[in-house]
């Protein structure tokens, strides 16, 4: 039986990779410091780690009471356009935190390690987004995601570690932590909806995205590991038809039964349209999303009514103040 450990497991979509993996018969290990998830979203039958992976001390008492053969790295500060403001906070947990990982699992010389990046490593005019394009990141998040791309690369080869990298993109559904004001544009919508309040987009909502459900997503980082052709490749993973977010917001807002309508911000520096092709991922393993935009907020939906509306979180570290979106400014001062 296969030992597998989960970071960011208590997590939005780690907790359902661990579901997925313990239903494949997998025994799992969650390593997560709940910065972002909840220990409530850890399935019973997986064995919780209080701790960071940006803690060397921890990630190796996890690595040696466990014989760790496939670690799935999820656990990220997932925030692009805070991303900007936060520099050393986002280098520090998405790579210095990932390269303490590696060394663990190059050390006790895990079969397998597989991370879930971004596409915002593509950056913007590259639509749709293939696998073979050169990564142009815009923003530190995305810069942080191809470095430790490239660093698995470089230990692939001087150590022979296998690796497989997903970039999946605006994942949504039930567990998604919808406290969160600053990423997961479907979970800031349905909080402030069940709150009467109008659903806020920057800029004129134009900008498009391909929202993808979580069980879509889930069993396919789960099961790479047997794929063997998966092994040291990268794979887009989502939705194919984009969406505007003036679009998503109407969506939300019948989902939940609510016309609160919208309030539109100053447009903030991202990526106007981003969407992926997914063949790659479609031929490796012959796969396809099953559950539509409408069918998957609806589910989301009905999830979020019974959580009920929660206080927003306010990041209140903010590094670099410059040219902070006024709404940010607002929540963490």
């Amino acid at each position: 039986m296969a030992i597998s450990l989960v970071t960011g497991g208590a997590g939005f979509i780690g907790s359902h990779v661990v579901d997925a993996l313990l239903e494949r018969g997998d025994q799992v290990v969650v390593l997560d410091d709940l910065s972002g998830g909840f220990e409530s979203n850890v399935n019973p039958r997986a064995r919780f780690v209080f701790g960071s992976v940006c803690d060397p001390a921890c990630v190796d008492y996890v690595f040696s009471c466990h014989r760790i053969d496939y670690v799935y790295h999820l656990a990220a500060y997932a925030a692009e356009g805070l991303s900007h403001f936060i520099r050393r906070f986002n280098y520090t947990n998405n790579v210095v935190g990932s390269v303490t990982l590696i060394n663990a699992a190059l050390k006790h010389k895990c079969k397998c390690f597989v991370f879930t990046s971004s596409i915002a490593v593509y950056g913007s005019n590259q639509v749709p987004m293939i696998e073979d394009m050169e990564p142009q990141p815009e923003d530190p998040y995305g810069v942080a995601k191809y470095a430790v791309e490239l660093d698995l690369r470089a230990a692939a080869k001087m150590f022979d570690l296998d690796w497989i990298v997903f970039r999946p993109h605006n994942v949504y559904g039930e567990r998604q932590n919808i406290s969160d004001r600053y990423r997961n544009v479907l979970g800031i919508f349905m909080n402030q909806v069940m709150q009467g309040q109008p659903c806020t987009v920057f800029g004129d909502g134009e900008q498009t995205r391909a929202f993808t459900h979580v069980s879509d997503v889930a069993p396919i980082i789960a099961n790479s590991v047997d794929v063997p052709a998966a092994r040291r490749q990268v794979f887009n993973l989502g939705a194919d038809v984009p969406y505007t977010v003036n679009d998503i917001a109407k969506r939300v807002q019948c989902a939940l039964g609510q016309a609160t309508g919208i309030r539109y911000l100053s447009a903030r520096n991202e990526v106007v349209n981003a969407y992926s092709s997914h063949e790659k991922v479609k031929r490796i393993f012959s796969c396809s999303p099953k559950v539509s935009l409408d069918e998957g907020i609806s589910r989301m939906a009905e999830w979020a009514k019974r959580v009920g509306p929660q206080p927003q979180s306010v990041f209140s570290h903010i590094e670099i103040e410059r040219n902070l979106p006024a709404a940010w400014q607002k929540a963490t001062r």
